[in-house]
């Protein structure tokens, strides 16, 4: 079982968009896929119009055993709630508070192949908990400077945590999200981020219908099979399983 933990500190570089595809491509090469929503603003949540008193909330608090909710045959969810937000502070006198997480998703050891957890924009001790529980980490970044700069911040974290938490995490790479290769600003940053991190060949350009598909809860498969976005999400998917093979 591969846990991954998609990752930026900044919001609105596509990281909830990047779980969502990268899962339902996965689910569609009949891989057994669980999403792990760990964001209090649901955005993963409710991109697949999933309503649900039981959620990883309830579940981190150990309030109750968690039934996961399909999506499709091979995609399942674990959903969030806002009342998550108050979680990092319930959690702060806990003892081995930084692997609830971890500790929680081995319940699910032999029943996915893959668990992609989206976590929220902010290196938090839920953040903290997700780095702990995953071996490998994926970074959205939007080809914008201030976005690349949400990236570098990362990098002190996902050491510490390595260092002490857990030593199997490792970078996959970075995804550029919403590209456009004819801004000079795009191309320059892609750039300078490969000094940094490694990068996925395959660039996810700006597409209306990655921005359409949520409103319709659905993943871009489903809501636009032959748009732009879904044959990048498609092709990074298949990069992704090359890397991890």
């Amino acid at each position: 079982m591969k846990i991954i933990s998609v990752i930026n500190s900044k919001g609105g570089v596509g990281k909830t968009t990047s779980s969502a595809n990268i899962g339902a491509c996965l689910s569609m090469q009949n891989y057994k896929v669980l999403l792990v929503d760990l964001d209090h603003q649901s955005n993963l949540t409710q991109s697949f119009n999933i309503e649900s008193e039981k959620t990883i909330y309830g579940l981190l608090k150990e309030e109750y055993d968690l039934d996961t909710i399909i999506i499709s045959p091979n995609l399942h969810i674990i959903p969030s709630e806002k009342k998550l937000a108050e979680l990092e502070v319930e959690l702060a006198a806990k003892m081995a508070r930084e692997f609830f997480l971890r500790k929680k998703l081995q319940d699910f050891k032999g029943e996915y192949d893959f668990i992609i957890i989206d976590c929220s924009p902010s290196v938090g001790l839920l953040t903290v908990n997700a780095l702990s529980a995953c071996n490998h980490v994926l970074i959205p970044l939007q080809a914008q400077y201030l976005a690349m700069e949400g990236v570098k911040s990362l990098t002190e974290t996902l050491a510490e945590v390595k260092n002490n938490l857990n030593e199997e995490l490792e970078v996959l790479g970075v995804i550029i999200t919403m590209y456009n290769r004819r801004r000079v600003l795009n191309r320059e940053v892609a750039t300078e981020i490969e000094k940094h991190y490694p990068i996925f060949e395959t660039f996810i350009r700006e597409n209306i219908a990655l921005a359409e598909a949520p409103a319709a809860g659905k993943d871009i498969f489903t809501y636009s099979p032959t748009s732009h976005g879904a044959k990048d999400y498609e092709n990074l998917t298949f990069e992704l399983l090359k890397e991890l093979s």
